[in-house]
Formats: C-alpha cells, sequence, structure tokens
C-alpha cells in the first residue's frame, strides 16, 4: 500500500476511533455535555402544575441540564413505571412529586439500588430517602387560612374544608393544621372537613351538599386551586357570590396562588390564598438535582435563598421555601402577614 493511503487509512481509523468513543459516552450527557435529568410531572390538569411544567425547561437550561420528562397523570403506578423508563434512558437524576406518598417507597428503593439521586417536590415521602425534598411548610398553609378564616368570622360560625388528598402528606399536614389551629384558637367555629381526593367535580358536589344543609355556612377553605372552578360557581348558584362587603359574602381562602385567584381576590370573588411557588418548585428541584450528580451535600439550616433546610428524618432533608399568605389589602390577619394580590414578587403574576 501506498504510503500517502497508509496515512489516508490512519486518519480515517483515528476519525473512527474518536468517534466511536464519542458514541461510547455515558447516555447520561446531553450533546452539550450536560447531565440528563429525568422530571415526572405529577399532573397537568390544574393550573399550578402546568406552570410547573412551563418553568421546569426553562431552569433546565438555565442550569445546563438536559430533560426527559414523564407525566404520572396522580397514577403511583404510572409514576413507577415512568421510573423505570427514566432508568433506561440513563438519566443522571430524578425530580418527581408523588401524589401517594406511601406507596412510592418501593420506586425510591429501584432508583437508589442504580444509585439515582431523587429530589421529590410538593410531597416528601413517609418512607425511604431522598436527597432533597423541595416544598413549603404545609401546615403553615392550613394555620394561615385558619388564622385568616378566624379573624374574618370573628371566631364565631361555620366553615367548610375542602380537603386534598389524605394519601398524601400535603393533604395531611393542611387538614391536621387547620383543624389544631381551629381547636385551639376558634373553639366556636364548626368545621365541616371533606374529603375530595383533589377533585374539582367532587369538591363542588361536597360543598353545594353542605350549603344546602347548612346555609349559614360563612368560610370555605379550599387546600388547592383545583377547587377554584367548582366552588365559585355553587356559591353563585346559591346568590352567595357577592361582595365582601356584602352581609351574605362568604370568606373563601385557597392555597397555590395560581393568576386566577390572584385575579379573584382583586375582584372580591375570593379573599385569599398561600401562595406556592411553581416557579422555585422548578428552580430548586433540578438546582438540587445538580447539586446530587456534582456530589454536594447539605445540612439543616438558612439557605441562600429565603428558605430553611430541616431534618424531617435521619437521612431525610427538606428545603422548605416561602410562601406568603396573599389578600386583597396585604394586611395582617392575627398575626399573620400577607402580601396585596398584585404585589409583583409573586410568581402568579409574572406569567405572560
Amino acid at each position: 500500500m501506498p504510503t500517502t493511503s497508509r496515512a489516508a487509512v490512519a486518519v480515517v481509523a483515528a476519525l473512527t476511533a474518536a468517534l466511536s468513543a464519542c458514541g461510547a459516552q455515558d447516555s447520561g450527557q446531553s450533546g452539550s455535555g450536560g447531565p440528563v435529568v429525568g422530571v415526572d410531572y405529577p399532573r397537568s390538569d390544574t393550573d399550578f402544575w402546568n406552570s410547573y411544567i412551563k418553568y421546569s425547561p426553562e431552569f433546565a437550561e438555565e442550569l445546563g441540564l438536559e430533560l426527559k420528562t414523564t407525566n404520572s397523570q396522580n397514577d403511583v403506578a404510572k409514576l413507577t413505571a415512568n421510573a423505570q423508563t427514566f432508568i433506561s434512558q440513563g438519566v443522571k437524576g430524578v425530580a418527581m412529586a408523588p401524589q401517594d406518598t406511601a406507596a412510592i417507597a418501593p420506586t425510591l428503593e429501584q432508583l437508589a439500588a442504580k444509585k439515582i439521586p431523587v429530589v421529590t417536590v410538593d410531597t416528601r415521602p413517609d418512607t425511604g430517602d431522598v436527597f432533597m425534598v423541595v416544598r413549603a411548610d404545609n401546615r403553615a398553609y392550613g394555620e394561615k387560612a385558619c388564622r385568616f378564616l378566624g379573624a374574618k368570622l370573628g371566631g364565631k360560625g361555620k366553615v367548610v374544608m375542602l380537603q386534598g388528598d389524605l394519601a398524601s402528606i400535603n393533604g395531611r399536614d393542611r387538614t391536621e393544621a387547620f383543624n389544631d389551629c381551629m381547636k385551639a384558637h376558634y373553639p366556636d367555629i364548626t368545621v365541616f372537613g371533606e374529603a375530595t381526593n383533589w377533585d374539582g367535580a367532587v369538591a363542588a358536589q361536597k360543598l353545594q351538599t353542605d350549603l344546602t344543609a347548612h346555609p349559614d355556612i360563612k368560610g370555605v377553605y379550599m387546600q388547592s386551586s383545583f377547587a377554584l372552578a367548582g366552588t365559585l360557581q355553587v356559591l353563585k348558584q346559591k346568590d352567595l357570590l357577592v361582595g365582601p362587603d356584602d352581609p351574605e359574602h362568604v370568606f373563601v381562602v385557597s392555597n397555590d396562588g395560581i393568576p386566577e385567584e390572584l385575579t379573584s381576590i382583586a375582584e372580591g370573588r375570593i379573599d385569599a390564598t398561600v401562595s406556592q411557588p411553581a416557579d422555585l418548585y422548578a428552580k430548586y428541584a433540578l438546582h438540587y438535582l445538580k447539586a446530587a450528580i456534582d456530589g454536594k451535600t447539605f445540612a439543616p439550616g438558612k439557605t441562600d435563598h429565603d428558605s430553611t433546610i430541616i431534618q424531617v428524618r435521619e437521612g431525610l432533608l427538606e428545603d422548605q421555601l416561602s410562601a406568603p399568605l396573599v389578600t386583597a389589602d396585604g394586611g395582617t390577619y392575627d398575626g399573620v402577614p400577607s402580601l396585596k394580590s398584585d404585589d409583583q414578587s409573586l410568581w402568579g403574576n409574572k406569567l405572560g
């Protein structure tokens, strides 16, 4: 073979080897060298979670991560299957928001066995360890709703609590805190607790039944904006959707901070919400996944982003992000300060 041909073959061989090496690189790397992570969206039937879905790719790009995404649709069996998909895709970390916080333990064990770090968002597992839990203090949600309604009702009357799913740590935390607060501070307020499984139609039906049986109900605590549309419809049907200065007004508190809630507060259809930070959930879920991949560790204490990391139990840390009460006037209610509904620091006012 001529020398020039041998040289050409050598060049081709070198290029082939280089390309083969590139092809053999870890499948958990994107073309730009950023780690690939999996994010399971828990559902896409609420404005809150749709906002979280919108924010996730933006923060992934900002952090140099490549996303693989799935949607478990509030079904733990689908979440389990989605985790298997992520494993087969070679992801380097997984963010998830399990709605059934007891049933997720076996899936966490599988991911741990593969040395794939997990960050849970909005909820924390009842058992098992994850690298970090990113959520807000959900007991504070129930406490703030209780304080607001207690102040507005002057410590007397009847309220309905439209609970989430009690299989979820969030539903349990909000329910227990609201009930504990009412018993401790407003014993003359009667609470009708209604389990809804985060289902808006169920919530509306139960609220209608309660208002029919107890027309003197003066307050509603919705544990999430899933119940917003149905609650407003029921109040309208019963001629109770009137301004806060009308004696027939029923005071309504929600949890989430979606744009529609903020608008409804400003227009007097509901009275308050606790702003659950969809944007920060997306940001810090990915932040902690990247930190886990980079080998970083954390300890309980204040963070540099206005939150506090607590140790829930041995081996389990939770970053509790800020979640302010939001009202029309930005006032303080039985010691709980609030932001005005048009405050531009609220994520619900930043969405285009």
